[in-house]
């Protein structure tokens, strides 16, 4: 028998400078580098289930969906992001299930 999975969590993030993703300054540009690094190590690790954003340049917003223990270590992980950290995209967390996955990633 398997074990059972892990939680499911999300966190959505928007750009603290709606006008970043159009537009990086340097130090921005350096930063959402350092966040796509972070979560190809997620994934890397087996926790990344999917992540992406919508494709305006101004009033963009991004998701991380992954597996974590719980909410404290899921709140780690969203903290831990260099974005987030960095100060350049303001991030909030909710449980998530998926429900529906093309790759057979749901119960």
């Amino acid at each position: 028998m398997t074990d059972s999975p892990r939680p499911q969590w999300l966190y959505r993030i928007v750009p603290i400078r709606p006008e970043m993703v159009g537009a990086p300054t340097d130090e921005e540009a350096a930063v959402v580098e350092a966040h796509f690094a972070y979560l190809v190590s997620l994934r890397d690790r087996g926790d990344l289930i999917l992540a992406g954003r919508t494709q305006e340049d101004v009033g963009t917003w991004g998701i991380t969906i992954f597996e974590a223990a719980d909410e404290a270590a899921a709140r780690g992980v969203m903290q831990r992001d260099p974005a987030v950290a960095g100060g350049v995209f303001e991030a909030t967390l909710f449980p998530y299930a998926v429900a529906v996955a093309r790759d057979g990633l749901a119960d």
